[in-house]
């Protein structure tokens, strides 16, 4: 049985990211450094807000100690959470825009984008693997400066064994030139 985890919807989420970074494709291209993208999902089923709600509860009752290492575990992912959603913090370098590609969200996903002036459309399509079940979905993209997109997403996924649709609203900003701590994308 498949059990939506908060690894399953933090891995779910970085597909859109992955998508957003889709962005690079044609000019204009977005700039390159520390972008921070914000989510908000919602599913069918609720299990995910449930799932999501039930994580963020455990990480409150934590002792301060336990959890600022949680936290800080997780920021060296780049993802960091609050009470309106998630924030996923994701490093783009120069040659990654100028690459022109899109980079998968996890090791076995394809990807395709389509651009139509500054919106593209992005499918995918992710194996199960590591526990989290196989995934696949659509959206739309919108650059609204170098600096700024928009994006809209329907993710399919099987969760405890039944068909469930995820949907993703993504917003990202760039935030500096200099990523910090977080490693490029898929390093």
């Amino acid at each position: 049985m498949t059990r939506l985890t908060p690894a399953s919807w933090i891995a779910t989420a970085a597909l859109g990211l992955a998508c957003a970074a889709a962005l690079a494709q044609s000019p204009p291209r977005l700039k390159p450094g520390l972008w921070e993208h914000r989510i908000q999902m919602s599913s069918q089923s609720g299990e995910m807000e449930a799932a999501m709600k039930e994580a963020l509860a455990a990480m409150a009752n934590m002792p301060p100690e336990q959890r600022k290492m949680m936290e800080q575990m997780m920021a060296q992912q780049g993802v960091a959470f609050d009470a309106s959603g998630q924030s996923v913090r994701m490093c783009m370098t120069p040659e990654d825009v100028a690459r022109d590609e899109i980079p998968a969200a996890q090791e076995g996903c394809t990807q395709t984008a389509t651009r139509s002036g500054n919106t593209w459309t992005v499918s995918f399509r992710c194996p199960a693997r590591d526990g989290q079940p196989a995934s696949s979905g659509r959206g739309t993209v919108t650059l609204q400066s170098p600096t700024a997109y928009n994006g809209d997403f329907t993710v399919n996924m099987q969760t405890n064994n039944k068909a469930d649709q995820m949907n993703m609203k993504t917003q990202g900003r760039w935030v500096a030139a200099d990523c910090g701590k977080i490693k490029p994308a898929g390093r």
